[in-house]
């Protein structure tokens, strides 16, 4: 919900980079944006599913603590 949020206010300044005084601005928020996306699709997508291919879980772990 944070990422949503952020993006949707960067938004804005990212597809505004050609107009004048955003020289800076612009890329920068294509930069941020990019990494919201590609940090929320690792956090939901593939680190999930590395840990249960190679993850340990189950009764075994139990009973060794």
């Amino acid at each position: 919900m944070t990422a949503l949020v952020t993006a949707l206010g960067l938004l804005p300044l990212a597809l505004g980079t050609g107009e004048a005084g955003q020289e800076i601005e612009g890329p920068m928020a294509l930069v941020i944006l990019g990494g919201l996306i590609t940090s929320t699709c690792l956090n939901l997508l593939i680190l999930p599913t590395l840990a249960l291919r190679h993850g340990r879980f189950g009764a075994e772990n139990r009973n060794e603590e």
